[in-house]
Order: C-alpha cells, then sequence, then structure tokens
C-alpha cells in the first residue's frame, strides 16, 4: 500500500492542501539521486528562497544560509568534500545549494526581532544559548528548505554524506557560516528515485494524554 493510498483514507475536509499539494510536498515526493542534464534559473533559485524564508524559527532568529553552487569550478571544489558514495548524485545535479548555520546570526536580531530588543545581547552574552538556538533552528529552515524546492517543482536531493570542515574550509573559509547539509536541486532523471521505505503507523509514533 503506497503512502498516498495511506492519506486518501482520511477524510480530505480535514486538509486545507489539495490532493495534488499533499503529493508534491509528501507522499509521491522522494529524494533525488540522478538528475538531468537540465539548467535551474536564477528565478527558479530565487522563487526557492521567497517561499522558504516565511517559515517559523525560535524568535524569527533565521540563521540558515544557503550557497548554490552550479558552475563547473564551485561543483569541483565541492566534490572535493563530498564522500565518495555521493559523488555522483552530487556530479549530477545542475544545482546544490549548500545550507549553513551563519554563527553570528545574532547581527541581525534587532532588525529580525524588534519587539525583543534585548534578545541580542542575550544571546552574544551566552554561547552555549546562542549555538543550541542556531543548531536548532538551522536545521529546522534545512527541513523547510527541501519542502520549498519541491514546491518549486524540483527534485531534492537532501545529503549529509559530505565532510563539512573541508567544505567550510574551501568555501567559508573565515569560519562565520557552518555547512549542515547538501540538497541537490533539479529536474529528476528517469532512474532518478528508489523505492520508498516504510514508515512508522500512527499508533506507533504518537500519543495523546
Amino acid at each position: 500500500m503506497s503512502d498516498s493510498t495511506l492519506v486518501s483514507e482520511v477524510d480530505q475536509s480535514l486538509y486545507a492542501l489539495s490532493p495534488e499539494g499533499q503529493a508534491l510536498l509528501f507522499t509521491e515526493a522522494k529524494t533525488a539521486y540522478a538528475f538531468r542534464d537540465e539548467p535551474v534559473g536564477d528565478d527558479h533559485l530565487k522563487a526557492i528562497y521567497e517561499l522558504f524564508k516565511w517559515a517559523p524559527t525560535s524568535a524569527n532568529i533565521n540563521p540558515l544560509r544557503i550557497l548554490y553552487v552550479r558552475t563547473e569550478d564551485g561543483k569541483r571544489r565541492l566534490l572535493d568534500g563530498v564522500a565518495p558514495p555521493n559523488r555522483e548524485q552530487t556530479a549530477s545535479a545542475p544545482v546544490t545549494a549548500v545550507l549553513a548555520a551563519d554563527t553570528q546570526f545574532a547581527e541581525y536580531v534587532p532588525f529580525l526581532a524588534p519587539s525583543n530588543p534585548e534578545l541580542r545581547a542575550v544571546l552574544e552574552s551566552n554561547e552555549a544559548l546562542r549555538v543550541a538556538q542556531m543548531d536548532l533552528n538551522a536545521r529546522l529552515q534545512a527541513g523547510y528548505f527541501v519542502l520549498a524546492v519541491r514546491a518549486a517543482g524540483l527534485a531534492a536531493g537532501p545529503m549529509g554524506g559530505f565532510n563539512a570542515r573541508a567544505v567550510d574550509e574551501e568555501f567559508f573559509p573565515d569560519g562565520r557560516w557552518k555547512s549542515i547539509l547538501l540538497v541537490n536541486i533539479g529536474h529528476p532523471a528517469e532512474n532518478a528515485f528508489r523505492e520508498r521505505g516504510a514508515r512508522p503507523s500512527y499508533e506507533q509514533a504518537v500519543q495523546l494524554v
């Protein structure tokens, strides 16, 4: 039984999102492992960001940053830091997004969270809190980013199999941005997808109190 069949057993009136939208973002969407030789233009990349940026973060701090790698030289430099099993899929993608956490995100907090004028000082005086908030929210935003890629009609291949230190030394030598995830982006090739694995059932994953 497919995931989409399972969803169809739920009353569709409970969803504000159409069945087509559900399929695009969730029930039929899969991680892509191969891409067609078809470019992804600037307008598409901007469209992804303009949708992704509205998703919530703690106190609106928005610590995630994005480096789009798409030139031949950029891909060559990136592939040096990608684990061998993942290089082929990354090489085939017209664009790879390096998602990174901005270690100095607190700099923008007065603009992003003007209703909390003390927040920047609090974050800058408490390293443990600042790092925890950066890590939690950047990874939360990484999930939003994958959904935004799908919403833009493209396939996403999120991937953690890379040497973050090597990528950071190559692309972010000042140390401000710290990479957390690679997302290959493009139009899927015929052999792009693998068989989807099972998911926990509602009864296995949910408790009510």
